[in-house]
């Protein structure tokens, strides 16, 4: 499953960003999106994510409150909305598709790179 992740960019703190993911190709009949990050030097970690129906969304305490994930089925697109910046969101964030619904993430995107400056 292609997935196409955009809408990085440098940002001041405090401000927003919006980033898309595209998945493409063939697709599971159902699949969970998943959002993670990996900051320089750091583990990739988990940031969110929004199961197939988009009834249930979770989000890692460091972001919740202030991300929120949505999906457009029409358009094979996830989103991840980021409010309220801060520097330590600096990271590249990739998105990535659980097709069984077991938080089993086979499928990455690219990633793309979000700078929060202070």
């Amino acid at each position: 499953v292609p997935l196409q992740a955009c809408g990085g960019g440098l940002v001041q703190a405090g401000g927003s960003l919006r980033l898309s993911c595209v998945a493409s190709g063939r697709l599971p009949s159902k699949y969970a999106v998943g959002w993670f990050r990996q900051a320089p030097g750091k583990e990739r970690e988990f940031v969110g994510r929004i199961n197939w129906s988009a009834l249930s969304t979770v989000y890692a305490d460091s972001v919740r409150g202030r991300f929120t994930i949505s999906r457009d089925h029409a358009k094979n697109t996830m989103y991840l909305q980021m409010n309220n910046l801060k520097p330590e969101d600096t990271a590249v964030y990739y998105c990535a598709v659980d097709e069984h619904g077991l938080h089993e993430y086979h499928y990455w995107g690219q990633g793309t790179k979000v700078t929060v400056s202070s």
